[in-house]
C-alpha cells in the first residue's frame, strides 16, 4: 500500500514538473508574473516556473511585424476628401512595456496612425499629397515611433499604399493626364517630322557633295590622262627623231667606212638635190663640184632623145 502511495506521489511530482517546464523559442519572450506581480522575462531557452505561484502573463513575438490598416478618410488643405490606407512595420523591443504599457496595443497604433495621417494631410493640398509620399511616410514614422516608445514598440517604417481621390476629381485628373499624353504625342510627332526633314536635307547635302567630289575626281583623271597622252606622244616623237638621227649617223659611218670615190659622191649628191627639189623648190643652189656632172647627165639625156626617133 505504501508503495502505491509513493508511486502516486512520484507520478504527481513528474506531472507537476512537466507542466511547469517551458521552452521559449527563437525570437520570442515570455512575461512572467508571480502572485499577480511582474516577476521577469524569459528569453530563448529552457525555463521552469513555480507551480501555483507563477504564470505566463504574455507571450511576445520579437520579430518585425506588419500592420495593414484600412483606408482612412482625410481632408486636404483645399477641402478635398480622399481615402488613404497605410502599412506600418513595427517591432516589439520591450516585452514588459508592451504588456503593461497600453491595453490593446494594435488598436492603439491604428487610432494613432489615423490621427497622425489626418494632421499631416490637413497641411497639404490635393496635388501635394500625390507628390509628397516620402514626406508623409517620414513624418508618420517619426511621430508614431515617438508615441509608441513608452509601449515598448519601435516603428521601423510607414508606407502609404493608396491615395484615392473622389470620383469627380479622379475623372478630372484622368482628363488632364489624357491631355498631357496627347500634348507629348504631338510634340514627339513634331520632333520626329523635324528630325526626318533634317535627315533628308543632310542626305541631299551629302549626295551633292559626293557628286561634286565625283566630278572633281573625273576632271582630275581626265586631265591626268590627257597629260599622260601628251607625254607619251612627245616621248614617241623624241624617240623617232633619235632613231632617224641614229640611222643618219649610221649611214654616214658606213659611207665613211666604204671610202667611196668622187664620182659616187657626186651622183649621191645629185640624187639628194633631186629629192630636195621634188618639184616644190623654186630655186636650188648647186655646188660647183657637181655642176659638171649635171651637164654631163643632161648631154647624155639629149643624145638619148635624138637616137630614139632615128631608130
Amino acid at each position: 500500500m505504501e508503495i502505491y502511495i509513493i508511486i502516486g506521489v512520484l507520478l504527481l511530482l513528474i506531472i507537476i514538473v512537466a507542466a511547469n517546464v517551458r521552452i521559449v523559442p527563437q525570437a520570442n519572450a515570455y512575461v512572467i508574473e508571480r502572485l499577480g506581480a511582474f516577476k521577469g522575462i524569459w528569453s530563448v531557452g529552457l525555463h521552469f516556473k513555480m507551480p501555483f505561484f507563477d504564470r505566463i502573463a504574455r507571450k511576445v513575438n520579437l520579430k518585425e511585424q506588419v500592420a495593414d490598416f484600412p483606408p482612412q478618410p482625410v481632408i486636404t488643405k483645399d477641402n478635398a476628401t480622399i481615402q488613404i490606407d497605410t502599412v506600418v512595420f513595427f517591432q516589439i523591443t520591450d516585452p514588459k512595456a508592451y504588456t503593461y504599457g497600453v491595453e490593446k496595443p494594435m488598436m492603439a497604433i491604428a487610432n494613432l496612425s489615423a490621427t497622425t495621417l489626418r494632421n499631416i494631410i490637413g497641411d497639404l493640398e490635393l496635388d501635394e499629397t500625390f507628390t509628397s509620399r516620402d514626406i508623409i511616410n517620414t513624418k508618420m514614422r517619426t511621430i508614431l515611433d515617438e508615441a509608441t516608445d513608452p509601449w515598448g514598440i519601435k516603428v521601423n517604417r510607414v508606407e502609404v499604399k493608396n491615395i484615392i481621390p473622389p470620383a469627380e476629381i479622379q475623372q478630372a485628373m484622368e482628363k488632364q493626364m489624357k491631355a498631357e499624353r496627347e500634348k507629348r504625342e504631338s510634340i514627339l510627332r513634331a520632333e520626329g517630322t523635324k528630325q526626318s526633314q533634317i535627315l533628308v536635307a543632310e542626305g541631299k547635302k551629302e549626295a551633292m557633295i559626293l557628286e561634286a567630289e565625283a566630278d572633281k575626281q573625273s576632271a582630275i583623271l581626265h586631265a591626268e590622262a590627257k597629260k599622260e597622252a601628251q607625254i607619251r606622244e612627245a616621248e614617241g616623237e623624241a624617240e623617232a627623231i633619235m632613231k632617224v638621227q641614229h640611222a643618219t649617223a649610221e649611214g654616214l659611218r658606213m659611207i665613211k667606212e666604204s671610202q667611196p670615190d668622187t664620182g659616187v659622191i657626186s651622183i649621191k649628191s645629185l640624187e639628194a638635190f633631186a629629192k630636195a627639189a621634188d618639184g616644190k623648190a623654186t630655186k636650188i643652189i648647186i655646188p660647183s663640184e657637181i655642176q659638171g656632172l649635171a651637164g654631163l647627165v643632161k648631154s647624155v639625156v639629149e643624145v638619148g632623145k635624138e637616137d630614139v626617133p632615128n631608130a
